[in-house]
């Protein structure tokens, strides 16, 4: 796998290597190894979300509470997204900034997208599938919106499809009414950076701890 840091901090492109034959293609979309070289701790899986969306379908952006928050590890098996991640953790090093990567059937790349940030994605056409693989499960009234056109993050979405036609957007009313960045950050409900970042320490406290007590070859008491 080629991994690649986004301009978001702690936000990855996976690139995964394809191994072709005469019976198709076949390569690994998610490893272990991968995600600690990211993140530096495993990826507890809590829950995997399947989305099947049509051409101009714009769901997004949405964030989780920390803690816990939600890590995921997106991909589009069928079709084409543009894939949005965008720092909303106040006090982080890159806050306000965005990053957006094609997801498709074709390179087959992932996302890999730490706790405290916002996510959504544009469908670029029909039956476009984008799977999340959530590291928590889903928590009602911890999940918020952010505006996806707010003028303070000015997120180049693609104004047309795959086929080359111009894109209507179709939203749902909480994520077209949602409020703007600034808006948010002044109620007071964004996730904050040193929140996120003593969660990540746990994380990893918690794997240092299992790798110690399960290490292969050792015996266990």
């Amino acid at each position: 796998m080629q991994l690649r840091e986004l301009s978001v901090t702690g936000a990855w492109e996976i690139t995964p290597r394809q191994i072709p034959d005469d019976r198709g293609v076949f390569h690994e979309a998610f490893t272990d190894v991968a995600l600690r070289r990211m993140a530096g701790h495993r990826f507890d899986l809590a829950q995997v979300n399947v989305s099947v969306s049509g051409e101009g379908v714009l769901r997004g952006l949405h964030y989780a509470e920390v803690p816990p928050g939600q890590a995921k590890y997106v991909l589009c098996p069928a079709g084409t997204v543009f894939d949005v991640v965008v720092d909303v953790r106040v006090g982080s090093p890159t806050f306000g900034e965005w990053a957006g990567v094609i997801l498709d059937s074709v390179e087959q790349r992932a996302l890999y997208l730490p706790e405290g940030v916002a996510h959504g994605f544009l469908a670029l056409e029909p039956q476009s599938t984008v799977m999340y693989l959530c590291s928590e499960g889903w928590r009602p009234g911890a999940e918020h919106a952010v505006d996806a056109f707010d003028p303070n993050l000015a997120i180049d979405w693609p104004d047309m499809a795959l086929d080359g036609t111009p894109i209507t957007h179709v939203m749902s009313d909480k994520d077209r009414d949602a409020p703007g960045l600034l808006d948010v950050a002044a109620s007071g409900r964004l996730p904050r950076w040193e929140d996120c970042v003593a969660h990540t320490e746990r994380l990893r406290e918690a794997t240092d701890e299992v790798d110690r007590i399960w290490r292969p070859g050792e015996r266990q008491e």
